[in-house]
């Protein structure tokens, strides 16, 4: 069951623009690598400060646990912001803002004298670049890649273990030697390259002109038919600048009218409601384990050092994890069931935190981190690949932005309350069992509604056709190559060149631009439609 396609453009843009899929693209995915490795990792690694602060404040667990909780609360919950300012001012601005605010939070948090500026500073003021930074990386990212987009989405998630291998020892270091307050001012000074990541997010822009559309018709025309005469072509050429200037004021009308600053509408999606739903309960245990995890080393009698080189070895095995994934995600047979491999990486995740909650030992919290390093890449690796298969490229910076809200109050619940039951019962163990069942929970629910709800709920005829639908509009794409022949050869045929073209040109865009899965049931009488005109034109 195919989930949906990422062929839509965003509203208020041309269909004609599609993902290059490479070019500039590139540059576009190391920005959204370093801008994915600040907006995870942070929030993890700036635990190997919690204990210095615990000192420093005379404050618990459940209080340093906020930090963390504030910075991802900040990044999920204010989505539906970062959507209406991307939509209002586009991704590259938003970007520079954010790498502003990102920096000067850690700056001004290096002058806390208490617990709560240090969750005004950083967790707030830090939160909100970052989230300014992430989400429209992300948009932008969907709109430079289609075909290799499962790829792409893994190398990007990448950034988050890369990152946070580096970030966990260099922020130890910098504890030592300078103590939080000083690792906090250098820290600040690094956000600052988000700005750089952000000034490289160059906006896809549509070619128009009539140059343009003199080799669209040229391409389009067959070069043995003798049919379209010189003549025509000038006509059209001439007709074609005050044509496109009405037909583009007539689209821009339009758009303006459709586009939406933040659509809710996403929510009559049953996939979207599905899959919200599964995040929520996903990320109430999600972050705990490598957010508490250096704390309980430390507990343990484990060095500071070492316990910090715990992280590192989650993201060392993390930055395989993912680009792995999203290989595995973009192949031709696991592409269109890729919720279920979504599931299985949660369920994964969720037996790793339950069977290891006993490790006591340095080396158990070492094979620990290792097999959380894999199941938590692949968790990381696929969690937008599915949203952006659920919903498509253009309803994705509303989606992401809601579901991030909702999100929001989950990351709020998850670290604090396992602090809480850290300072409360004293026992590490109860925190893995809590966290590890909620991921159980999360991926047992995600796959069991989309085979019963979606799967199941259509007719078996309909699941047929969507079964032979590449097979069929295969066939419709191969007959559709000859509909301008048949336009052509009938004598009798009084259209305009112009009046041809945009017929031929708007049945090809509705015959590929397929989105969600109400239109993967459409197409094939789409393509038996084609099938027909092709025939009764010829």
């Amino acid at each position: 069951m195919d989930l949906g396609w990422m062929g839509n453009p965003r509203p208020g843009t041309s269909p004609t623009v599609k993902p290059p899929d490479g070019g500039w693209g590139w540059m576009i995915l190391v920005g959204c690598f370093v801008i994915t490795g600040f907006s995870y990792a942070f929030p993890k690694a700036i635990s190997v400060y919690f204990k210095e602060l615990m000192h420093e404040f005379h404050i618990g667990y459940s209080d340093t646990a906020w930090i963390s909780s504030i910075i991802l609360a900040m990044l999920y919950g204010t989505g539906p912001v970062c959507s209406i300012l991307v939509n209002r001012y586009g991704c590259r601005p938003v970007m520079l803002i954010g790498g502003l605010l990102a920096s000067t939070g850690m700056i001004l948090a290096s002058f806390s004298a208490n617990i709560t500026q240090l969750y005004l500073t950083v967790g707030v003021v830090t939160g909100l670049g970052l989230a300014l930074n992430f989400q429209p990386s992300l948009i932008m990212l969907g709109r430079y890649f289609d075909k290799r987009r499962p790829l792409a989405n893994g190398l990007a998630a990448a950034g988050s273990p890369v990152f946070l291998t580096a970030l966990s020892p260099f922020g130890q270091v910098l504890l030592d030697y300078y103590g939080w307050r000083g690792g906090f001012f250098i820290m600040g000074g690094l956000l600052l390259n988000c700005c750089t990541c952000g000034a490289i997010m160059r906006p896809l822009e549509s070619r128009t002109g009539s140059s343009r559309d003199k080799s669209e018709a040229k391409e389009m025309l067959p070069a043995a038919k003798a049919d379209f005469t010189s003549l025509e072509l000038e006509n059209y050429e001439q007709g074609g600048t005050s044509n496109s200037t009405k037909e583009s004021g007539r689209k821009k009308g339009a758009s303006r009218k459709r586009q939406k600053l933040l659509d809710f509408s996403v929510f009559r999606n049953r996939g979207f409601v599905i899959y919200t739903i599964s995040k929520f309960i996903l990320v109430l245990g999600l972050f705990v384990p490598p957010i508490m995890i250096v704390n309980y080393a430390k507990d343990t009698g484990v060095p500071d050092r070492e316990a910090a080189f715990l992280l590192s070895v989650i993201g060392f095995i993390d930055i395989f994890a993912r680009p792995l994934s999203g290989v595995v995600a973009g192949l031709d047979s696991v592409r269109p069931r890729v919720a279920y491999f979504f599931s299985f990486s949660m369920l994964c995740n969720g037996l790793t935190d339950v069977l290891s909650a006993k490790a006591a030992t340095y080396t158990g919290m070492i094979a620990f981190c290792v097999f959380f390093g894999v199941t938590y890449g692949m968790v990381g690796a696929l969690q937008f690949e599915v949203l952006m298969d659920i919903v498509g490229s253009q309803n994705f910076p509303s989606a992401i932005g809601l579901l991030l809200l909702i999100e929001a109050v989950a990351v709020l619940i998850g670290p604090p309350s396992a602090g809480y039951l850290v300072d409360t019962y004293r026992n590490y163990e109860l925190i893995f069992y809590m966290a590890g069942s909620e991921l159980i929970l999360s991926a047992v629910f995600l796959s069991a509604a989309f085979y019963f709800c979606l799967k199941r709920g259509q007719p078996k005829s309909q699941r047929e056709s969507v079964e032979v639908e590449d097979a069929g509009c295969g066939t419709a794409a191969g007959m559709e190559r000859d509909y301008p022949r048949g336009l052509s050869t009938g004598p009798a045929d009084e259209e305009s060149l112009d009046q041809r073209l945009s017929g031929v040109e708007r049945d090809q865009w509705d015959g590929s631009n397929v989105r969600g899965a109400d239109s993967e049931v459409a197409a094939p009488a789409e393509c038996s439609e084609q099938h027909y005109h092709t025939h009764s034109q010829g």
